[in-house]
């Protein structure tokens, strides 16, 4: 039984992320206008899972999220820019519409502060958003797609 996830924003690494996990190549530049589906077979504490990561097409602030983004999604991967305070803003409300959607039924969530070795563009600190994953009672950390730094998984 395959373990889906959907990952979603845009414009802040989530397909250079998927991608590095799942194929083991950093890309640069990617299409933020499709929505992709990637599988990957992972084994933890001895046993494999089929994992389905659903990268969703941009959303933002005004995004209405379809139906399917409910569906038999065992989690979350929501992921946000260290680079762009507005991408964390968005993030909130993203979330905030996941509740809507889901209700209280108790799905993981992990927050994922990506392009952390962007130092000197830096404007979120990793405190913030470790606060903010505490506030949601989610997993937290950072990541960099770039520098192969993608233990989401």
């Amino acid at each position: 039984m395959p373990i889906h996830a959907e990952l979603l924003l845009s414009f802040i690494g989530k397909s250079s992320l998927t991608i590095q996990f799942v194929e083991g190549q950093f890309v640069d530049s990617y299409d933020p206008t499709i929505e992709n589906t990637f599988t990957k077979l992972i084994t933890v504490n001895g046993q494999e899972y089929h994992l389905q990561l659903v990268d969703t097409a941009g959303q933002d602030e005004y995004s209405i999220f379809p139906q399917t983004y409910s569906i038999d999604i065992n989690g979350y991967i929501l992921v946000y820019s260290v680079t762009s305070i507005k991408s964390f803003e968005v993030i909130k409300v993203i979330h905030g519409k996941l509740l809507d959607m889901v209700g209280k039924v108790q799905i993981p969530i992990m927050l994922v502060g990506n392009k952390k070795d962007l130092h000197m563009e830096r404007v979120i600190s990793y405190e913030e958003g470790k606060a903010l994953a505490e506030s949601w009672n989610a997993a937290f950390l950072e990541s960099s797609a770039k520098e192969n730094q993608v233990h989401i998984f």
